[in-house]
C-alpha cells in the first residue's frame, strides 16, 4: 500500500511536470547541494556483510534491480563520484540525454559510476527505453515504485544528482540533452 501512495504521488508531481518536459526552464533548479539526501527506507549493508559500513556514505545505502533483473547494490559505488540518471521512458527530454549520458558514461568508466535510475513507468518500456536509446553499457535501474527518487527527493524526470566520492551530493538538476555532463565529472575525478 505504501508503495502504491509513493507511486500515485510521483505519478501526481510528472503530470504536473510533463509540461516543462523537453523545456528549459527546469535550469533554475541546477545548482549544488550542501547535505547528503535523507535515508531511505530501501537502505542495507554493503553485500558480504563488510564490516567498513561506515565507509559507505548515507547517499549509497540503498539497493535496487536493474531493467534486466540483477539485483544492484549502491555501496559497490563507493569511493567513486557518481551520477545518477533519473529518467523516464517517456520522455523526449530523457531521450535526448542519453547519448550524451552514454557517452560520459564510457569517458569515465573506471573513474567514475554513472547510473540510469528508471521510474514513472513499466518495466518492460523501461527496457525499451534502454535499448532504443543505447545506454545499456551503465546499469539502469527499474525503480517502478519510485523508493530510490524519494530518497534522492526527485519529483520529475530528466534531473541528475551527481555525488563526489565522499557521497556528498555536488549537483542536482537538469541538464539539456546532457550537455555539461563532463564537465560537472571532470573536477570530481581528479
Amino acid at each position: 500500500m505504501r508503495a502504491r501512495l509513493i507511486l500515485t504521488g510521483l505519478l501526481a508531481a510528472a503530470a504536473l511536470t510533463v509540461a516543462g518536459c523537453g523545456t528549459q526552464d527546469n535550469a533554475s533548479s541546477q545548482g549544488t547541494a550542501d547535505t547528503a539526501p535523507p535515508a531511505a527506507s530501501s537502505s542495507s549493508a554493503p553485500a558480504g556483510g563488510q564490516s567498513g559500513i561506515s565507509a559507505v556514505p548515507q547517499a549509497l545505502r540503498f539497493t535496487g534491480t536493474t531493467v534486466d533483473g540483477q539485483p544492484f547494490d549502491a555501496a559497490t559505488l563507493a569511493g567513486k563520484p557518481a551520477v545518477l540518471w533519473f529518467w523516464a521512458p517517456w520522455c523526449p527530454t530523457c531521450k535526448a540525454q542519453g547519448p550524451e549520458t552514454a557517452r560520459v558514461a564510457a569517458q569515465f568508466q573506471g573513474k567514475a559510476n554513472v547510473i540510469g535510475v528508471a521510474g514513472l513507468d513499466k518495466p518492460q518500456a523501461m527496457k525499451d527505453f534502454v535499448s532504443d536509446t543505447r545506454v545499456g553499457a551503465f546499469p539502469n535501474l527499474s525503480d517502478e515504485a519510485g523508493e530510490i527518487w524519494k530518497k534522492f527527493e526527485i519529483t520529475q524526470q530528466s534531473f541528475y544528482v551527481i555525488l563526489d566520492k565522499d557521497g556528498k551530493t555536488v549537483f542536482t538538476g537538469s541538464l539539456p540533452a546532457g550537455r555539461g555532463l563532463a564537465d560537472k565529472l571532470t573536477p570530481l575525478v581528479g
